[in-house]
C-alpha cells in the first residue's frame, strides 16, 4: 500500500471516529436509584433530575443526596459502556489507540 493510500484510510478513519463521538456525544442516558431519575448526554452532562415523591421528610435529604449520586453514576457507566462499544472497532484498527 503506498503512502498516499494509507493517508487517505488514515483521514477516513479519523472522519468516522468524529463521527461516532459526535453521535456519543448526543445520545442521552438514564440513570436511576428508587426516586431518582438522572438524565446525561454522552459528553457526561446532567441534563435533567427527577425526584419521583409527593413529600421529602428533611430527615431523608442526606439519603436523597446518596440516591442522586447513584443515579449519575449509574448513567455515566452507561455513557463508558457504550463510548466503549462505539468505539472498539477504532481500537481493533488501530491497536493501542484505545
Amino acid at each position: 500500500m503506498n503512502m498516499q493510500a494509507l493517508m487517505k484510510q488514515a483521514q477516513n478513519l479519523q472522519k468516522d471516529m468524529l463521527k461516532t463521538k459526535e453521535e456519543i456525544d448526543s445520545t442521552t442516558f438514564e440513570g436511576e436509584s428508587s426516586i431518582v431519575k438522572v438524565v446525561v448526554n454522552g459528553k457526561k452532562e446532567v441534563l435533567n433530575i427527577k425526584i419521583d415523591g409527593d413529600s421529602i421528610e428533611k430527615e431523608d435529604i442526606e439519603m436523597l443526596q446518596d440516591m442522586i449520586v447513584v443515579a449519575i453514576n449509574q448513567a455515566f457507566k452507561k455513557v463508558d459502556d457504550y463510548t466503549e462499544q462505539k468505539m472498539a472497532k477504532y481500537g481493533n484498527m488501530m491497536p493501542g489507540l484505545f
